[in-house]
C-alpha cells in the first residue's frame, strides 16, 4: 500500500517498472558512485511473474485425468528410509474383486462351517461380484483349543440357528453331560455369528445370554479367557432398576456393523424383571444357560423368554428330562415352536403311550405302542438336539468312582423314624392316593431325621405332630449347641471319610446338602475338628461367590473343605481344587444331583475323583433314590437313545414312602435283583459281559470290604462297620481292572 501512494502521481510506464525500497542517506553517502534513483535488491529475492486472471480451459475428461493423476500417487509412509511392505490395498479405498472369507479355509486345522458351492468358470463370468458366497471359517483362536467333540457341536449348532437342519426353524437345544465344554462351544458360535457369514458381514448384531445369577460373572471371565479382549461384553449381575433400565436401553439402541458390547450377560431375575425394555428391539441370538429352568412354559421367566423379538434360541441344559416328557416338551417347544404341535397333542401322541410303555405292569402291547411313539419323538427330536455323555471325558480327565454309601441308622435314629411312622396321619392319606401339605412336611420331617436327629429336636420339644414323646429319646443333657456324628449313620460315616482323608492325603473335599441346617451342622463339626472350610448358600452375594471359589481352587489355599447348598450352587461352578465330593442327601430331581456331584469332575481336574453318595438305609432316602432311578431311566431311553434300559420299578412301588426296612443291607439293591452277588457276595462277571444285565445301568459294582478300590472307604470301614456300599465307576473306560 506505502508503494502505490508513493507511486500514485506518476505515470503508467513509472507504474509499471519494479519498485524497489529507497537507501539510506548513510548507506547513499559512504557509497558515492551509486545514484540516487537506484534500488538495492537482494540476490535471493527472485522478480514476480505475474499471473493471468483466468484459468486455462479444461473440459472435464482432461479435468478428471488431472485430479486421478494426483490421486493415483502411491501412498508412502512418512518415516525416513522406511523399506517395509506397503500393503496390498490403499487405505480407505475397498477392496477390488471376488469377495473372500473372514480366515484361510484351507489352513491345517481349520473348521468350516459352511463352504459354498463350487462355481465353473462360466458361472464365475455371469455371477455377480458382490453377490459370491465366501466360506465361514471358526477363528483359529479358538479352533486350535477345541476339541473333537466341541468342533462338532459348534458346527451343529451353527447349522441349527442358521435354518440349515429345519427349514424355517432356527433354534437348538445343547444336552451334553456336565464338563463336555458347553459355554466354549456356545461362545465360538457367538462369535462366529457376530463376525461372519456366507454374504460376507456379520450374521447378527447383538447376542443375549440369560444364566442362573451365579453363573453371570463366569460367563463374563469365559469370554474375557478365550476372545482375549476382542470383544467387550456387558455384564449386569445388580444395580438399581433405573441403572439397569439405562443399561439395557443402551444396549438395544446399539447398531451397526460395529456394535461397542454386543453381547449382554443377564440372569433370569433380572430378564423377567426388565423384560419390557429388552422387548422393545430385536436380538440375533439368545442363549439360555441351565435352561431347565424353562421346562414350566407356565411360569413368567419362560413367557417373558419367548415374547423376546429373536428367531434364534440355544438352549443349554445337560439334564433336559427332569422329570417327565411335558417338560421335555416346553424345552423343544421354546426353541422351535411348532415342531411337536401342541402340548395337548404331545400328550396324546407321545406322552401317554411312551409312559405306559415304560412301566413295569405293561402290556406286551403297551410296549410296543412306546417303543414305536418313542422312535418318532427321538427322530423328530435330534434334528434340534445335540448330546454327547461324560464319557468322552475319561479320555481327557483323570478316572472318577461313584459310589452310592448306604449308612444304617442309629438306635436314636431308628426309634423316632419308628416312633414317627406310628403317629403321622399323612402315612393313612398317602395310602388312600392323597397327597396334601401335611404329606409334603412329613416327607421333609423324615428327610432331616435321616440327616441328624438334631435337625427335628426342635420339633420333638414343642412335641408336634409324629414327634410326641420322642424328647425322651434322646440322650440326657443332649444339646444342639455342639454336633454329636455318633447320633446319625450318616454323620458318623461323614466324620470318619474327613478324618481319613485329612491324614492321608492332601485332597479337598465339597461337601453338598439340600438343607442350610445341614451345613450347619457341617460348621460345627469343622469347627470342632479344627478344620479350614469355606461356605456358599443362598445367603452369599454374587460377587463374593466368585472369589471363594477362585480362592478354593488355588493350589495354595488352606481351606479344606467347601460347603456347597445345592440350590445356590450346584449348577455351573468349577470346583476343581477338590477331588473329593460327598453328597449328603438325595434330591427328589436327578438333575439337581447329577449338577452338584459334577463340580470336580470337570477341566482342569488333575486328581482321580471319588464321589461318594450318602444314603440311610431302608429309609425314605432309598425310595427318593430310586424314584430318581425311575426319571433317568426315562431320560436315557428319550435323551440317550438306550434302546434296553430296565423298567425299574412300578409306580406303585414309589407311594411306598412311610415304610422303614431294617431288615436290609440295601433296599434299592434288593429291587433291582442284582445278578451280580451270590449270598450277600460280589460275584465278577465274565470279561464278554454275557451276565451283565440291563438293569445294572446305575449298578455296575456291589460288594463288600473285599471289593473297596478307595482307600478312604476302606479305611473308614475299619473304624465303623456301620454301613455297606455300592458304587458306579468309570475306571473301567481307562482299562483299570
Amino acid at each position: 500500500q506505502l508503494a502505490k501512494r508513493k507511486a500514485g502521481d506518476e505515470d503508467e510506464e513509472e507504474e509499471e517498472e519494479d519498485w524497489q525500497p529507497p537507501t539510506s542517506r548513510k548507506r547513499q553517502k559512504a557509497a558515492g558512485e551509486v545514484e540516487s534513483g537506484e534500488c538495492y535488491r537482494s540476490p535471493f529475492r527472485k522478480p514476480l511473474a505475474q499471473l493471468t486472471n483466468r484459468p486455462h480451459c479444461l473440459d472435464s475428461t482432461q479435468h478428471e485425468a488431472f485430479i486421478r493423476s494426483i490421486l493415483s500417487k502411491p501412498f508412502k509412509v512418512p518415516i525416513p528410509n522406511y523399506k517395509g511392505p506397503l500393503g496390498l490395498r490403499s487405505l480407505g479405498v475397498k477392496r477390488a474383486g471376488l469377495r473372500g472369507p473372514l480366515h484361510d479355509p484351507f489352513e491345517e486345522g481349520a473348521l468350516v462351517l459352511y463352504e459354498p458351492p463350487v462355481l465353473s468358470a462360466h458361472d464365475q463370468l455371469k455371477i455377480d461380484k458382490d453377490k459370491v458366497l465366501v466360506h465361514v471359517v471358526v477363528d483359529p483362536v479358538l479352533s486350535r483349543v477345541l476339541r473333537p467333540h466341541q468342533r462338532e457341536g459348534v458346527k451343529f449348532l451353527w447349522d441349527c440357528v442358521t435354518s440349515r437342519r429345519i427349514p424355517g426353524s432356527h433354534g437348538c437345544i445343547m444336552a451334553d453331560e456336565m464338563g463336555l465344554g458347553k459355554t466354549l462351544q456356545c461362545i465360538t458360535l457367538m462369535w462366529t455369528l457376530l463376525r461372519q457369514s456366507p454374504d460376507c458381514k456379520p450374521e447378527i448384531e447383538k447376542a443375549v445370554v440369560v444364566s442362573p445369577s451365579s453363573l453371570v460373572r463366569n460367563w463374563y471371565n469365559e469370554v474375557e479367557k478365550w476372545l482375549g479382549g476382542r470383544i467387550q461384553p456387558l455384564a449386569i449381575d445388580g444395580g438399581s432398576k433405573e441403572e439397569i433400565d439405562r443399561k439395557l436401553a443402551g444396549f438395544m439402541n446399539q447398531r451397526g456393523l460395529r456394535v461397542p458390547s454386543p453381547i449382554l450377560i443377564i440372569s433370569y431375575e433380572t430378564f423377567r424383571l426388565h423384560a419390557e425394555v429388552l422387548q422393545k428391539g430385536s436380538v440375533g441370538l439368545v442363549i439360555c444357560d441351565e435352561g431347565h429352568r424353562l421346562k414350566n412354559s407356565e411360569n413368567q421367566t419362560y413367557q417373558a423368554l419367548n415374547s423376546l423379538n429373536t428367531p434364534r434360541r440355544v438352549l443349554i441344559s445337560g439334564t433336559p428330562i427332569q422329570n417327565d416328557l411335558l417338560e421335555y416338551f416346553s424345552l423343544v417347544h421354546f426353541v422351535n415352536s411348532g415342531i411337536l404341535g401342541t402340548a395337548q397333542e404331545f400328550k396324546r401322541h407321545f406322552e401317554l403311550p411312551i409312559l405306559k410303555g415304560r412301566d413295569a405292569d405293561a402290556s406286551e402291547a403297551e410296549r410296543q405302542k412306546g417303543e414305536e411313539r418313542l422312535k418318532e419323538l427321538i427322530s423328530i427330536v435330534n434334528r434340534c438336539l445335540i448330546r454327547r455323555t461324560s464319557d468322552i471325558l475319561s479320555k481327557y480327565l483323570p478316572v472318577k468312582i461313584e459310589q452310592v454309601v448306604c449308612c444304617r441308622l442309629t438306635p436314636l435314629q431308628t426309634e423316632l423314624y419308628k416312633n414317627f411312622l406310628k403317629q403321622a396321619k399323612p402315612v393313612e392319606e398317602l395310602k388312600e392316593g392323597k397327597i396334601s401339605v401335611s404329606s409334603l412336611s412329613s416327607i421333609t420331617s423324615l428327610k432331616k431325621l435321616c440327616n441328624h436327629p438334631a435337625l427335628i429336636y426342635d420339633k420333638c420339644v414343642e412335641e408336634e405332630e409324629g414327634f410326641m414323646g420322642a424328647l425322651g429319646l434322646f440322650p440326657s443333657g443332649y444339646s444342639t449347641k455342639s454336633v454329636e456324628p455318633q447320633l446319625s449313620g450318616k454323620m458318623l460315616v461323614l466324620d470318619y471319610i474327613l478324618a481319613v482323608t485329612k491324614s492321608t492325603s492332601n485332597d479337598k473335599v465339597v461337601l453338598v446338602s439340600n438343607y442350610t441346617q445341614t451345613l450347619d451342622l457341617f460348621e460345627k463339626l469343622c469347627r470342632s475338628r479344627r478344620y479350614l472350610y469355606v461356605r456358599l448358600d443362598g445367603t452369599m452375594s454374587i460377587k463374593k461367590r466368585a472369589k471363594i471359589v477362585e480362592r478354593f481352587n488355588s493350589p495354595l489355599s488352606p481351606e479344606f473343605i467347601f460347603m456347597l447348598s445345592s440350590k445356590a450352587g450346584g449348577c455351573g461352578l468349577n470346583l476343581i481344587g477338590a477331588n473329593r465330593l460327598v453328597m449328603f442327601d438325595p434330591d427328589w430331581n436327578p438333575a439337581n444331583d447329577e449338577q452338584a456331584m459334577a463340580r470336580v469332575w470337570r477341566d482342569g481336574q488333575k486328581k482321580m475323583c471319588y464321589i461318594y453318595r450318602l444314603l440311610s438305609t431302608g429309609t425314605i432316602e432309598e425310595k427318593i433314590f430310586q424314584r430318581q432311578t425311575h426319571k433317568k431311566a426315562l431320560s436315557s431311553c428319550v435323551v440317550d437313545e438306550e434302546q434296553d434300559v430296565e423298567r425299574h420299578f412300578s409306580l406303585g412301588e414309589l407311594k411306598e414312602l412311610f415304610t422303614l426296612n431294617e431288615t436290609t443291607t440295601s433296599d434299592t439293591h434288593d429291587k433291582i435283583k442284582c445278578r451280580r452277588c451270590v449270598n450277600g457276595h460280589q460275584v465278577r462277571p465274565p470279561p464278554d459281559g454275557s451276565d451283565c444285565t440291563s438293569d445294572l445301568s446305575q449298578w455296575q459294582h456291589c460288594a463288600d470290604k473285599r471289593g473297596l478300590q478307595d482307600s478312604v472307604l476302606k479305611a473308614a470301614w475299619d473304624a465303623a462297620v456301620t454301613f455297606t456300599f455300592h458304587h458306579h465307576s468309570h475306571e473301567e473306560q481307562r482299562g483299570i481292572p
